[in-house]
């Protein structure tokens, strides 16, 4: 994308977590390395249960003494309560930023415009909040983690325009990225079916974590079958869950969709019968096709 365009990501909503065991509370939790989040460097990472099964994917980075914690903005309460819930008698405090918004930054120039390489994860501190290009894919543009009321104006004044939505969706789909529950089914979804490996979301030297031993077992003993994948849909988009046939052989499900391309979790063993085509859902005809970033079993 050329033009330098931001997007309002309504989905998204900001926890501040502080006190001076911060570091290491949300180390014990989360499948990525806290010790690397700093005020220039933020990471991407998942929460999962106790079974190794997805829960919340996580955006953290660091401003001033404390994390600044991205996730979705329907369970972010949800979240805060689990959270404080783990607190025990660790010196943290969890809070939902009602003053901060997530904004989407895209196009060609824009890590330059603050300052940044064009690096995944690279962050700064600006107009009392930050920016950080996307710690999964510096191709995925930047996020900003801003104050609500003043957000808009600051990237105006840095001569980006708004844009819809669908542009920003539209474009991570191509990329073949996920986006929380929409494509991660809460309590079933595992980590490295959703390239949470390659999009650097798990760290396997970090020491223990919830939910570690399934991430492990499912890296180590090569156990992932499905992948989840951009699709070209030729027809309706279908709904979010519904069943992705080829012939009559069970190839996957459906996840998000933004006009004619959508998420799917697919089956590698239907996906190399024929290079992802002649998959069908719900009336439309699909395509996958394999990320350009994305690490498939031996054999893809």
């Amino acid at each position: 994308m050329s033009d330098k365009v931001f997007v309002r990501l309504e989905q998204r909503a900001v926890l501040e977590v502080g006190g001076e065991d911060r570091r290491a509370f949300l180390q014990g939790l989360v499948s990525n390395d806290m010790n690397k989040v700093a005020g220039d460097r933020a990471v991407f990472t998942a929460l999962l249960t106790p079974q190794g099964k997805f829960l919340y994917d996580l955006f953290v980075v660091e401003l001033g003494d404390v994390f600044l914690v991205e996730a979705e903005a329907a369970r972010i309460e949800e979240l805060r309560k689990k959270l404080s819930m783990y607190k025990l008698r660790s010196k943290v405090t969890v809070a939902v930023a009602a003053n901060m918004a997530v904004f989407a930054v895209l196009g060609e120039g824009a890590a330059s415009a603050f300052d940044l390489p064009n690096e995944a994860g690279v962050a700064t501190e600006f107009a009392g909040g930050s920016v950080f290009v996307d710690p999964r894919l510096a191709g995925a543009g930047l996020r900003a983690l801003l104050p609500a009321d003043g957000g808009p104006r600051v990237l105006e004044a840095n001569d980006f325009k708004p844009a819809p939505f669908a542009v920003w969706d539209e474009a991570r789909i191509h990329l073949g990225l996920p986006d929380g529950s929409r494509d991660l089914e809460v309590d079933k979804a595992i980590l490295l079916e959703n390239g949470f490996e390659e999009l650097n979301g798990v760290d396997f030297s970090k020491g223990c974590y919830m939910g570690q031993e399934l991430t492990a077992r499912t890296k180590y003993r090569g156990l992932i079958r499905k992948r989840l994948m951009p699709v070209e849909i030729d027809g309706p988009a279908p709904a979010p869950g519904t069943p992705i046939l080829l012939g009559e052989a069970e190839a996957g499900e459906m996840r998000s969709a933004c006009g004619t391309v959508g998420l799917a979790l697919v089956r590698l063993e239907q996906f190399r019968a024929q290079g992802g085509a002649g998959l069908a859902a719900g009336g439309a005809g699909l395509i996958a096709a394999k990320p350009k970033w994305a690490v498939f079993p031996e054999g893809e």
